[in-house]
This record gives C-alpha cells, sequence and structure tokens, in this order.
C-alpha cells in the first residue's frame, strides 16, 4: 500500500510553506528513513482555519456518520497492522511485535470512540417552576490542537484524534517531529476512509511556533497534549492568557509494591517483560522497584538472569527483546543518572553501559540498581530508559509512604495476596491508575487519568470522549 508522507491541510497533501525539510531518524541505525516537510506557525495557521470552516459541517453529521468513518479506518488499522509497524519500527525503534500491538490497540480507539460518540447523551431537568424545561446539552467543543509524542508514535495520536472526531471537534494534529510517518500513515487511513476535507489535518514543523498559534489562534478551542512536563507548563502558562483550554497526559514515576506474600519467582520473571517494554520509554511503566525487605534478596537474585537473558537489538529482528533509545541525548540522559547513582554507591547488579558490538543505534543495555536510596536523582526523576532501581521498605506505611513521594500521579502497581493489603494500598496511592497484581493499568473502555504532575484531564473511556465535549443548558418556557 502506498501512503503520502506530507503535511495533509484542508484535503490536501503539501510541503511546508517555508520549504524546509526534517531527517527522520532510524535509532537502530542512524541512517535516514525519509525526508519529511517541516513547517512553521503558517502552516499550523492554515489548519487551523481549514479545521474552523470544517467543523460546522462535521459537528452536524450525526453520530452515525461520524462513526461510520472511524470504523472503517479502524477496520483498516487492523487488516494492515503488520505493514504499518514496520513504518512505527523504524522511526521509533520498538520490537515489531510491540509496534504491531500498538497498532492494533490504535484501532480498538478508533473502534470504542465510533461507538461512544452514539451515547453522548445530555439530560432533562425538571424544573422548580411551571412552564419551563430544562434541557442540558453536550456538543463538541470546536477546533481541537493535539500534540502527542514519540514514544508509541501510534497510539498517542488514536486516543486523542479518535476521541476527537468521534465527540464532532475538527482537528489540527502535530506529532513529534522524531516519529511523524506513523501518524502520516494514520492519516493516510482516515482519507481513504472519507474524513472530509479539513476535518482532519496534519502539519509537522517546529513545536515552539505551531504551539504558539495553537494558544493565539482564536478558532483553536482546545490544546490536547501528551509529552513532557516542561512543556505541559509552558502550555499552561501560555493558555492562562488566551484562555485556551488544555489537557495534559504528562510524566510519571510508577512504583510498584511487593509485599513478601506475593510470588516473587513469577513476579521476577513477568517484570522483565512490562519494564523494557520499548526501552523503558512508556509513561506507565513500572520504574521505582519497593520490595519488602524479607523478599528483596530473593527478587533480585531471580531477577537478573530474566534481564541479562534479553536480547538487544533492530526492532525489525524478530529475536529482539529491546530495541534502542530514541536518540542520542536520551541515551545520554540516562547514562547520567546510572553514573550518579553507582558514584553514590548504588550496585550496578547487570548492565550499566552501552552493549558491545553495536557501533550504530542509541542501544542501553537493560540494567538493574541495587538498594537505591529516595534521595537519589534516579528516585526521584522520571528515568525513561531501560534502567530497574531496587528500594526496600519494613511495613505497609513506610511502602505507602516511599511510593507516593514524588510529584507524579500517573500509575502504580501493588503485588500482594492480603485482599485487605490490597485495598488499602490502592485507596492509599496518589496515582490516577493502580494495578493490583496486574500490570496491565491503561483500557481503551476505561479512563487514563493523571494526578499531580502528571496532568490533568482524561483520555480514553467515557471521560475520553468527553473531553472534547462542551455542556449547555437551554431553558425554555413553554
Amino acid at each position: 500500500m502506498g501512503y503520502t508522507y506530507q503535511q495533509y491541510i484542508d484535503g490536501d497533501w503539501v510541503d511546508a510553506a517555508n520549504g524546509h525539510t526534517w531527517k527522520v531518524v532510524n535509532p537502530a541505525t542512524e541512517d535516514v528513513v525519509r525526508e519529511v516537510p517541516f513547517g512553521d506557525a503558517s502552516d499550523c495557521q492554515a489548519a487551523i482555519d481549514a479545521a474552523a470552516r470544517a467543523f460546522r459541517g462535521w459537528s452536524s453529521r450525526t453520530a452515525y456518520e461520524r462513526a461510520a468513518v472511524l470504523r472503517t479506518a479502524a477496520d483498516r488499522m487492523r487488516e494492515r497492522a503488520g505493514e504499518l509497524a514496520k513504518t512505527t519500527v523504524q522511526e521509533c525503534g520498538k520490537p515489531l511485535a510491540q509496534a504491531k500491538s500498538e497498532w492494533v490497540v490504535a484501532a480498538d480507539l478508533f473502534e470504542w470512540f465510533s461507538e461512544e460518540c452514539k451515547r453522548a447523551y445530555g439530560r432533562t431537568i425538571p424544573s422548580r417552576r411551571p412552564g419551563k424545561r430544562l434541557l442540558v446539552l453536550r456538543q463538541p467543543i470546536g477546533v481541537v490542537g493535539i500534540i502527542t509524542a514519540w514514544n508509541f508514535p501510534a497510539y498517542n495520536p488514536a486516543r486523542a484524534w479518535a476521541a476527537a472526531l468521534a465527540a464532532g471537534c475538527t482537528v489540527v494534529a502535530r506529532p513529534s517531529e522524531l516519529t511523524p510517518l506513523t501518524a502520516m500513515e494514520m492519516t493516510n487511513i482516515l482519507v481513504e476512509a472519507g474524513i472530509p476535507a479539513g476535518v482532519m489535518n496534519l502539519i509537522n514543523g517546529e513545536p515552539e511556533s505551531m504551539g504558539q498559534m495553537m494558544l493565539d489562534h482564536p478558532d483553536c478551542r482546545k490544546i490536547s497534549f501528551t509529552g513532557s512536563v516542561r512543556v505541559g507548563r509552558i502550555l499552561m502558562d501560555g493558555a492562562s492568557r488566551t484562555l485556551t483550554r488544555v489537557s495534559l497526559e504528562l510524566g510519571g514515576n510508577a512504583p510498584v509494591l511487593i509485599f513478601p506474600d506475593a510470588d516473587v519467582q513469577a513476579l521476577a520473571q513477568s517484570a522483565v517483560g512490562i519494564k523494557y517494554r520499548n526501552a523503558g520509554q512508556v509513561c506507565t511503566a513500572p520504574q521505582r522497584f519497593l520490595i519488602h525487605r524479607r523478599v528483596n534478596d530473593e527478587f533480585a537474585e531471580l531477577l537478573v538472569p530474566h534481564v541479562e537473558a534479553l536480547a538487544l537489538g533492530n526492532g525489525l529482528d524478530p529475536e529482539t527483546d529491546v530495541g534502542p533509545m530514541i536518540n542520542a541525548k536520551q541515551r545520554e540522559r540516562v547514562e547520567a543518572l546510572v553514573t550518579d547513582a553507582r558514584d553514590q554507591g548504588v550496585a550496578v547488579l547487570t548492565g550499566g553501559g552501552r552493549p558491545v558490538g553495536f557501533e550504530k543505534g542509541y542501544f542501553y543495555r537493560p540494567t538493574v540498581l541495587g538498594e537505591v536510596s529516595p534521595s537519589l536523582p534516579i528516585y526521584n526523576e522520571e528515568i525513561f530508559g531501560p534502567v530497574l532501581p531496587l528500594t526496600t521498605f519494613e511495613d505497609e506505611d513506610e511502602a505507602i509512604a516511599l511510593a507516593n513521594r514524588t510529584p507524579y500521579g500517573l500509575a502504580a502497581y501493588v503485588w500482594t495476596n492480603d485482599l485487605k493489603a490490597a485495598t488499602r494500598c490502592y485507596e492509599r496511592l496518589e496515582f490516577g491508575m493502580v494495578g493490583v497484581n496486574d500490570w496491565t493499568v491503561a483500557a481503551t473502555e476505561g479512563p487514563f487519568p493523571g494526578w499531580k504532575q502528571s496532568g490533568m484531564g482524561h483520555e480514553s473511556g467515557r471521560e475520553g470522549l468527553e473531553n472534547y465535549l462542551e455542556t449547555k443548558l437551554v431553558n425554555m418556557g413553554v
């Protein structure tokens, strides 16, 4: 299947107005995958103008008509998931099986919202006065600017695009410049599925000028952002000036509480698969492993062989378990955190450096650190890399205190066979999602909420649709 790799504005595939281009680099080989347009605020303005013109027509369509387009797109994503995944691997580095699974989940999101938009219900409120009717309507916000991160090039856009389009909003999407090709292929599929001109617009270019245009343009009513806390703060600051609505899905620093009654042997194996997924570059990745002191040594001893058995390599190789990090800057940041921990006396149980024999690519060995103090940066900062730090605790109260000792509040995990202890933990943990004896905290049909500095607003589930709807009260005399 042939795809067009350009910006998509008002129904046309176009180059950047300034004529600039961007080289998309394969993080496993450091080779250029493709050159794509790299625009600026003028492209963003054109896209918002187009989306504003298209809004009335798209929002006036019935939910069933909008749903038909999204459902067709979902079907095509599933049919082509294997083919689409190869592009995702080439630009972001994750193993092929993970990329294919990501596209399947993207299709699930489009299908879910194609159904959920038919249930954007209002309500009738009994009036305290006769001869009046109070009606509550749910209507689309308008033009939405959607900025997404590089770590999940299909999932991140799908989660926001599908919800916004299903709600009746029109979209101006800016994927990460590091991974624009997946978003371009997704846009191609929406065009095939019959999305009208101007309803879906895709731009690629300067993050700062495009984000500022979304804030400044009066027709852009909301910005949905997935990325760093630093950029989230910048958008919030700008939004306070323009009163543009924002929803933010930011970083995480997920604790894992492992109590002595848990099956440590099974956990040591399952933790490896989830921790090193996408080279640890996952906002919900289990990061701070808090182990009861009675089982810490046993857990570490069982864990290390599983980590050392992981195969590093190009994501297109079916034998690869862990691919490269996204770029040199991200790898250098992780290296600095590990070096600092080692200098502070932390034991490196395995890994702790670049692999031998990899002359190209941004690879870093899967790493385990023992007895990490809660005072260290590697405990307090989001690592976003293939590093698993172990910290011990004595009792439940200490575990909860250590877990909550972070400005982040996205995901947390609890492993215990004691139902009462599990209940106390998930109620006291200050995180938007808690996995109890389960590593999968996110669900297409459930909300994806971040507490504290992990964000505001929701993606996925019913709450994800509501994120793109306004509430209107109609007070009618009869």
